[in-house]
């Protein structure tokens, strides 16, 4: 896992939710970062599992490190710039990080209630209806 020329955020492409955020991201969040969802993702090249993948949304920096749930979207929101950095960085600091970090739980695990959710959302990633390759 060499450096690589620009971040990556895994998201989990099954979940309605999931994907409608991430799109939300790419018209609104200037960030560097390519978007891919696990289900198409070279996991092993990007050092995680599909497991992590399916449970948080992963940010992977240009050194290869992992970063998930609300950190991750910390680290994304301090990638875009501008307006977004103060809030990427307060979401990383404690003691704001240990309510984000409680918050992004509550929302990814009631991720089928949220807007876009769907049913599959509740499924462990192997049952979830979608690619059947999900090594």
């Amino acid at each position: 896992m060499g450096r690589r020329e620009r971040p990556v955020l895994v998201y989990d492409g099954d979940c309605g939710f999931c994907t409608s955020s991430v799109r939300f991201m790419e018209r609104h969040v200037p960030t560097s970062a390519e978007a891919v969802a696990f289900q198409f993702a070279d996991l092993d090249a990007l050092g995680t599992t599909a497991e992590r993948a399916g449970h948080e949304v992963l940010w992977i920096d240009r050194a290869g490190r992992v970063s998930g749930g609300a950190e991750a979207v910390g680290r994304l929101l301090t990638d875009a710039g501008g307006p977004w950095r103060p809030l990427g960085v307060i979401i990383r600091v404690a003691p704001v990080s240990w309510a984000a970090r409680g918050v992004y739980r509550l929302i990814a695990d009631n991720r089928q209630r949220m807007p876009g959710g769907t049913a599959a959302c509740m499924l462990p990633a192997a049952q979830r209806p979608g690619p059947a390759a999900r090594d």
